[in-house]
């Protein structure tokens, strides 16, 4: 680098590259220039004079690629801390509710407040790229873009879950595209969403696979195999499970990103791994509001021994109170180990699909995911100098067992600083709390919901039954109900 400018230069720090050898620096410096990564190597005598727009000293550092969250939910944002306490019942009926009635233009300072205070903390918690599936994603884009962050957005499509006409959700796709793919330096993609294998007609996924075709660059993000009923409405739908379905309309294949997998058996791992699908697995979720205790639980290490690229995801952090991708990759583990045994993961392999794993998953790996000369500087830099982490031994295990957002002290994407040394610099904080509390005031007084420092209490059954979609849910519940029949009479 001699006699050469730099944009950004980490000197005499802890480098975890999460590259083929799983490198780990001690004492290492990064060089990033023009957005990339210029070099990775061990620290020299005078790397701390080296001419460079912004200087980061590491000692006491530790540098990281930046997090992958490959699925995740943001618009209810600001009701974090409402579902908490409510039990698997009261969460569905509730938030079915709210999420048809996000589509109303009415609501539209809630998403634009949870959009921005999703940002915000993903942004202060090490989260550098985001795959999002929501039902108005465009302020999303919007905000995630001018934050810097690095995100993948589309808007949630299902004929069996709301009522709102499947022609005007295709309308709104295609607009959504044109406005907001490849956009912000291509940093924000749109992505194709059809809602999960037991909400969407066979019909509804040959109209899917209709605008695949259509636009082959995008990848097709979904919720599969997630619970039982998946496979059921794949036989309803005409199949023999939920793949085959997807198989057959052209769906199953290298752009597929399937949320969750739950229930995935060994032939589904054979038929992902056939087809290079890849997986997003969201533990806190799934721990957080489990559906079946006696259901397996995601054989995610099996899917990863298949060569299956399987990232991490926080879904819907507001459903359990946690911005942690950190947190993801220790719920991995714990739930992981509780339901079979200990060992179920080695600490670098949770730290991979934090990082490349998840970028693989989204089709980005060649960009981003890794500390390598070439790839886009997204990085994520923290304070290790602390009691927490002493004595340091075994990084990567301290990474992932103990690591919090309050760590990150610095974030880079495409080489620009949008977090430096605690401050955001791309967003203002107080301004982006002022609005979410508004919000919040705001949607107490035009609903039912009750929200205050000891409870989140939503209406009342009566209101809820009133406001829940009618004509979806209903044809969905009769067909797993026609289709459980079949079923038994089968047996």
């Amino acid at each position: 680098m001699t006699g050469q400018t730099a944009d950004v230069v980490i000197h005499d720090a802890l480098v975890l590259t999460v590259d083929s050898e799983n490198r780990l620096l001690d004492g290492g410096t990064v060089v990033v220039n023009d957005g990339r990564i210029a070099a990775v190597r061990p620290a020299r005598d005078g790397d701390a004079q080296l001419d460079a727009d912004h200087t980061i000293d590491g000692d006491g550092r530790l540098v990281l690629p930046g997090l992958v969250n490959t699925h995740t939910h943001l618009e209810m944002t600001p009701l974090l801390g409402a579902f908490s306490d409510w039990d698997l019942q009261d969460l569905l009926l509730q938030t079915t509710v709210l999420f048809d009635q996000l589509d109303d233009d009415a609501l539209s300072y809630l998403r634009r407040a949870g959009y921005e205070l999703a940002a915000l903390n993903f942004l202060r918690g090490g989260v550098t790229t985001v795959n999002a599936m929501d039902v108005r994603p465009g302020r999303g884009a919007e905000v995630f873009g001018a934050a810097g962050l690095r995100g993948f957005f589309g808007p949630v499509m299902t004929d069996l879950f709301w009522d709102v006409p499947v022609d005007a959700q295709v309308d709104r796709f295609r607009a959504f595209v044109e406005a907001h793919h490849d956009t912000y330096d291509g940093r924000i993609r749109a992505t194709l969403c059809p809602h999960d294998d037991w909400s969407c007609s066979r019909e509804f996924w040959e109209r899917t696979a209709d605008l695949a075709r259509e636009y082959p660059e995008l990848l097709v993000h979904t919720h599969l195999l997630e619970l039982a009923e998946s496979d059921t409405m794949g036989r309803a739908n005409g199949a023999e499970d939920s793949l085959d379905l997807l198989e057959s309309v052209g769906l199953l294949d290298d752009r597929l990103v399937a949320a969750h997998c739950r229930v995935a058996d060994d032939d589904d791992i054979r038929r992902f791994a056939a087809a290079d699908t890849a997986v997003a697995h969201c533990p806190s979720v799934m721990a957080y509001w489990n559906p079946d205790p006696e259901m397996q639980w995601t054989p995610v290490p099996e899917m990863r021994a298949a060569g299956i690229d399987v990232g991490l995801g926080i879904d819907d952090h507001y459903w359990h109170d946690s911005y942690s991708m950190f947190g993801e990759a220790r719920q991995a583990r714990m739930a992981a180990n509780l339901k079979r045994t200990a060992g179920q993961y080695e600490s670098m392999a949770l730290l991979r699909m934090l990082t490349i794993e998840g970028a693989r998953a989204l089709g980005v790996g060649e960009q981003i995911g890794s500390i390598e000369p070439g790839k886009q500087a997204d990085l994520v830099v923290l304070d290790v100098d602390q009691p927490k982490f002493t004595p340091l031994t075994n990084v990567p295990a301290q990474v992932v067992n103990g690591a919090t957002p309050a760590d990150v002290v610095t974030v880079l994407v495409d080489g620009t600083v949008l977090l430096r040394d605690g401050t955001v610099e791309t967003m203002d904080p107080a301004a982006v709390r002022d609005r979410v509390e508004t919000a919040v005031d705001r949607f107490q007084n035009e609903t039912d919901w009750e929200l205050s420092l000891a409870s989140g209490e939503p209406p009342g059954y009566a209101a809820a039954l009133r406001d829940i979609p009618k004509r979806g849910p209903a044809r969905l519940l009769g067909r797993l109900a026609a289709q459980h029949v079949k079923d038994a009479v089968s047996w």
